[in-house]
């Protein structure tokens, strides 16, 4: 039986149409669809919400899908009454619709599974007050940590572990003691510490006493000393263990490190291991999130079931969320025998993907379509272009831009609207620095970085132009926009 051929119908508003169309001729046919396009009568399609849009939409026949713009916002269920095929919301930005159904093409169901633990660790312990580690706790474990490591100093005998382990413990956190110290790790044990970094043969002996799991180091990293020794001294004596041959920086042994690792997994094939990926990530000079999919991509190839993170340098205080998102990223990859690209974005905080762009004529065409008196703001081509009606100003300098807007006769600029265009250019400047999509009246995609766009409503004259416009509109149950987003 030949299998029926989708038609995807698309909404859209006046300004995007011509974008629309030009992007949907090839990718239909790329892709394999049919498709329709109904435009609103509403000039910028972020404005619709999708309770208007079901009260307009006209379906042909033979749809099988509907997709409207991404940025719409309201329920989906809006559409529920009207129609009983399914509804997407497609990009935020239509010139994104290529890796979009890159994307939908993909069998994503289940995503997000993982078989690697995060521990992470509050350094310093010690010189925090209870108040502070339950709330680092909080924070670590809402991003994505499923161990709290309490992080005592060396030298020194913390009298008080015993109290914050069992205060972590009461709280409902799996908790692991960072220590060599016999003393700090049995008042840490006995008080619910499940696991113990770490054990060599300096405190092996000690290890059966203390009734828990322990993480295995060699006494010299760089030979594996002792390695051997203490794992048959805790298998003899039944202490569950997990090895870790210790990660180097890079400069004093990174790549054999590396190595030892997977010689390590060679001679105990079926033994847990761990890795403290913190080595890496806190003394290289690059932001964190690269190194950390990287690395826990290499556990999970290898079998490593469960890393060690710290959030101490700055570039790296969001590693634990990073590891988060890697390891489900890693096990999708490794599992299904697929690349690990076009499917998590929120790892990609610099660039993102490639820069989408209109280009002139269609910048041109917007130039000539606009009616009311604001302006759209775009970041490509290596210029911000300010557009307005019948006016279109380009440049890579904002300073240059306001002066060719005063230049060109344009008085109705008040102090509140020329703030949003400054804000709005200062966006695109940085957007065209780093090669970012900018989209006015959004925030610049930072991937898990990205906050939400800081709220400001249009300028005076724009608030006088929009009312203007509803009042005209509203007898035609239309809505003129008399914003940009």
């Amino acid at each position: 039986m030949t299998a029926v051929r989708s038609h995807i119908h698309f909404v859209t508003g006046r300004l995007a149409e011509p974008s629309l169309r030009r992007l949907l001729e090839g990718l239909s046919t790329r892709v394999g669809f049919d498709y329709s396009v109904q435009v609103m009568h509403i000039t910028v399609a972020a404005l619709m919400t999708t309770p208007w849009i079901a009260k307009r939409l006209e379906v042909p026949s033979g749809t099988t899908r509907i997709v409207i713009p991404g940025s719409c916002q309201g329920p989906l269920d809006a559409f529920a009454d009207v129609t009983d095929l399914p509804v997407d919301r497609g990009p935020a930005d239509l010139r994104a619709l290529d890796e979009f159904f890159g994307q939908q093409s993909r069998d994503l169901s289940g995503y997000g599974r993982h078989d690697i633990e995060i521990i992470a660790e509050i350094n310093h312990a010690p010189r925090l007050g209870p108040t502070a580690i339950l709330a680092e706790a909080r924070r670590l474990t809402a991003d994505g940590a499923d161990r709290i490591d309490v992080g005592c100093d060396p030298g020194s005998v913390w009298g008080g572990v015993g109290d914050v382990v069992r205060m972590l413990v009461a709280e409902g956190f799996r908790v692991s003691v960072d220590s060599f110290d016999p003393r700090e790790v049995a008042a840490a044990t006995a008080a619910g510490a499940s696991l113990v970094l770490s054990v060599n043969s300096s405190n092996a002996a000690a290890a059966a006493d203390w009734g828990c799991e322990v993480v295995v180091v060699p006494d010299v990293p760089s030979t594996l000393e002792g390695f051997d020794d203490t794992i048959e001294k805790l298998a003899r004596a039944g202490v569950p263990f997990r090895l870790d041959p210790v990660l180097e920086p890079i400069g004093f042994g990174f790549a054999e490190s590396l190595g030892r690792y997977l010689n390590v997994r060679k001679r105990y094939p079926d033994a847990a291991m761990m890795m403290g990926i913190g080595n890496l990530t806190e003394l290289t000079d690059v932001d964190s999130a690269g190194i950390n999919t990287l690395l826990i991509g290499f556990c999970q190839e290898v079998g490593i079931r469960s890393v060690l993170t710290t959030e101490v340098i700055n570039w790296a205080k969001s590693s634990v969320k990073e590891c988060a998102l890697a390891r489900a990223l890693v096990w999708h990859a490794v599992t299904n025998r697929t690349l690990p690209k076009h499917v998590e974005p929120r790892l990609v905080t610099l660039r993102a993907g490639k820069p989408h762009e209109h280009g002139r004529e269609v910048l041109a065409q917007l130039a000539a379509a606009i009616r009311d008196p604001n302006f759209r703001i775009f970041a490509e081509g290596g210029l911000i272009h300010l557009i307005g009606a019948g006016l279109h100003l380009e440049s890579r300098d904002p300073f240059e831009l306001f002066e060719q807007l005063g230049a060109a006769g344009r008085t109705d600029v008040d102090p509140s609207h020329a703030f949003y265009i400054g804000y709005e250019m200062a966006k695109a400047a940085t957007a065209l620095t780093i090669g970012k999509d900018y989209r006015q009246d959004q925030a610049l995609d930072w991937g898990h970085l990205t906050q939400p766009e800081i709220g400001h409503g249009p300028s005076r004259a724009a608030a006088r132009a929009a009312e203007t416009s509803a009042q005209a509109n509203r007898t035609a149950a239309s809505t003129e926009p008399s914003t940009a987003s």
